[in-house]
């Protein structure tokens, strides 16, 4: 019997998520239901999306249809030129604010009538369950960097942990505010605050983007001891590992490539070790994103179509050959 319900794990990588929305396409297509949903950054935008039970071809008309170049708002200090950004970023933190991405969410998840992770509760009480602990019960998890306490956030699992507020449940935090603090990308967004009330002292958090720790966190759903009771999907944007791959920068690169090559190397560090493994192997479809760059912001119509084309191949062959949900 073929399984129709999957646990999806989404990549971050910016502007290139729309290559996502084509991996989720080819899912729905084939009568396949996320029963939970992780992602970072752009995984966590779509994701967030996908929990909320926004279908398919409504997803990739709004990824399609956003003006990426909103995504770089400026406050007063960006606008005064290089100087204002070079001040931004060394007393803010990063050059643009995040301000548009959030609201930008925010009023679609008002269209699905799903916009805090109360919306998301899930009902599964399976006692191996990675989400049996009635606190981490949702169907969406965003993964986050706290730079403050230097540890992984898995939200909205660690508000119970780590951020408790003694005046807000957990439930009625806002999807759109852990999703902007998972696509802070260093040197580009400032950084998000994480705040709570203990003690009855307001107290702060910053994050930033939850790639830092963890880009692709493909284990996050498996049973504790026990098989799998459907499958986890992985989708990559990346190709699959080669023994060699190409360099991040040239030999002569300028700051810019340079930072953004730093930024590569600490996001895809540590998920890079475990992509040899053969289980990962099998639950991971790679998608070939086609040279776009995570900040390419002015991405063009036709470069948008062909990524979302080749996340969608790329699903279609992966189910093919998948064992057990090809059918």
């Amino acid at each position: 019997m073929t399984e129709t319900r999957v646990d999806l794990v989404l990549e971050g990588g910016g502007v290139k998520g729309i290559g996502l929305v084509g991996a989720v396409a080819a899912l729905e297509e084939r009568g396949l239901t996320p029963h939970r949903v992780a992602g970072t950054s752009a995984g966590a935008i779509v994701g967030s999306l996908v929990a909320s039970g926004l279908p398919a071809s409504r997803l990739k008309e709004i990824m399609q249809s956003v003006d990426y170049n909103r995504f770089k708002d400026k406050g007063w200090l960006d606008k005064v030129g290089i100087l204002g950004k070079g001040i931004s970023l060394l007393f803010e933190g990063g050059i643009y604010e995040g301000d548009y991405l959030k609201s930008f969410l925010g009023e679609v998840l008002q269209e699905t009538g799903r916009t805090t992770f109360g919306d998301l509760a899930d009902d599964d009480d399976d006692p191996q369950s990675a989400t049996s602990d009635p606190a981490r019960r949702s169907k969406l998890v965003v993964m986050v960097s706290d730079v403050s306490n230097g540890r992984l956030a898995r939200l909205p699992w660690d508000y119970h942990d780590y951020y408790a507020d003694e005046e807000m449940d957990p439930g009625d935090r806002p999807i759109a505010e852990a999703v902007r603090a998972s696509m802070s990308l260093p040197f580009f967004y400032e950084p998000a605050a994480i705040t709570y009330r203990r003690d009855g002292e307001q107290r702060r958090a910053w994050a930033v983007d939850g790639g830092m720790l963890s880009n692709f966190p493909i284990a996050v759903f498996d049973r504790e001891g026990g098989e799998p009771r459907w499958p986890t999907i992985g989708v990559k944007l990346s190709a699959r590992p080669t023994a060699e791959a190409p360099p991040l920068v040239d030999d002569d690169p300028n700051p810019i490539e340079l930072a953004m090559a730093m930024i590569g190397t600490m996001t895809d560090f540590f998920d890079k070790q475990h992509m040899e493994d053969p289980d990962i192997l099998d639950r991971t479809c790679f998608v070939d994103n086609l040279g776009v760059k995570t900040t390419e912001f002015d991405l063009s119509r036709d470069r948008s179509d062909a990524l979302y084309e080749s996340g969608h191949a790329a699903m279609v062959k992966y189910l093919d050959n998948h064992p057990r949900i090809g059918a």
